[in-house]
């Protein structure tokens, strides 16, 4: 899967996101809309991770779908 699909989707595949990462809030969802780079701010700042460590978590969510 594609971030233009992964943004199509994104409704459908928001219990997959909230299962990957906990802390993210329905509203965090809407705000992040399929966007990559917003969810991999939103992965950094709820975790208190680097950007680097979100993008791979990111990257790493992406391959599984």
């Amino acid at each position: 899967m594609n971030w233009d699909q992964v943004e199509g989707k994104w409704k459908q595949l928001h219990g997959s996101v909230r299962q990957t990462w906990g802390k993210l809030t329905d509203d965090d969802l809407v705000i992040i809309g399929g966007k990559k780079d917003q969810l991999v701010g939103q992965v950094q700042e709820r975790y208190g991770v680097a950007k680097e460590e979100a993008e791979r978590q990111v990257s790493d969510w992406l391959t599984k779908h």
